[in-house]
């Protein structure tokens, strides 16, 4: 079953609301400072000048960090498609597991709150498996597609196959988790496709793989510009099976303005000034014994103290 909907979905009577993020840094999610900057790299490179047409798709969102992040690269007249299970059933036992496991947080509501904490309007979503996407979307029409659904290798090498079917011929593509220790499924799908298909890589980073269905030289000869000018990242190219590969690392790399939350939190309430102790009170009349030990005679402060004595005696 899937729902296609750029509508929010309501909160269930008698469940509470999930929060709404005042910054982009309390949503949820894995996105790294330098995977920030390459997303901004190759958008901006895409929307500068006379452009490069075509609409932006992510196939797993979670709880929406990169697709808020993405959604800042909408164009006029320019769609906008996410595709995830959130809490629908899986499929199949393995997909079952890994949402358990990995995703148990995870709900089409969460999403939403998050993203309309950022942007007026929704993206279109699919709740489904990201299998139905190739039949949803037009086909070559996405300039910027993100995979990151599943890891399941059989799952993986679908969602490669969409992403070639769906991408305009310079279109970036960019596969997380092509070499996590905890998805070899998505490894040895993703590197089948360079080595044995036409997935051609642009560069990598720790988490991310960045490749086009067309000519990667274009967007290279680009990128290496571009990081010779950088300090915050190293870089070097090796060469896999005759292409180049450009491998880029972080050397202190500042992520770009994160996204700015339409309703702000207040600005916080100064702290109120500590208010200084009282002095401890003297006892009534001690001033004016202290000044008269200091001004009279010896001998009539000692007639003095001797007749107080007398009194309270």
């Amino acid at each position: 079953m899937s729902h296609v909907s750029q509508a929010s979905v309501t909160t269930p009577d008698g469940e509470p609301a999930p929060l709404v993020p005042t910054t982009y840094g309390e949503v949820k999610g894995w996105f790294s400072a330098y995977d920030q900057v390459l997303f901004d790299w190759f958008l901006t490179r895409q929307n500068s000048g006379e452009g490069q047409p075509g609409d932006l798709l992510e196939l797993g969102a979670f709880m929406g960090k990169s697709a808020i992040f993405l959604g800042r690269y909408l164009r006029p007249g320019e769609q906008f498609t996410v595709c995830d299970l959130f809490d629908s059933p899986a499929t199949d036992d393995f997909n079952v597991a890994e949402n358990r496991s990995s995703y148990p947080t995870l709900t089409r509501r969460g999403f939403e709150t998050n993203y309309l904490a950022f942007h007026e309007t929704l993206p279109t979503l699919i709740q489904a498996p990201t299998s139905v996407v190739a039949d949803r979307v037009k086909p070559a029409s996405c300039r910027f597609v993100h995979v990151d659904a599943s890891h399941l290798y059989e799952h993986v090498v679908t969602d490669i196959a969409s992403s070639r079917l769906l991408a305009t011929p310079d279109a970036v593509v960019v596969f997380d988790d092509y070499r996590s220790e905890h998805c070899p499924g998505v490894a040895a799908a993703v590197w089948t496709a360079v080595v044995t298909g036409e997935l051609h890589p642009v560069c990598v980073s720790a988490s991310k793989l960045y490749a086009t269905w067309g000519d990667p030289a274009p967007h290279q000869a680009a990128l290496l510009a571009w990081l010779e000018e950088r300090t915050d990242l190293w870089h070097g190219v090796d060469v896999i099976d005759g292409r180049p590969l450009v491998r880029i690392g972080d050397h202190g790399v500042v992520a770009p303005e994160p996204p700015q939350p339409l309703h702000p939190a207040p600005p916080a309430e100064p702290e109120p000034a500590p208010v200084p102790a009282p002095a401890a009170a003297r006892r009534p009349g001690a001033r004016w014994r202290k000044l008269a030990k200091d001004l009279l005679p010896p001998v009539v402060t000692r007639a003095i103290v001797a007749r107080n004595r007398r009194r309270r005696g």
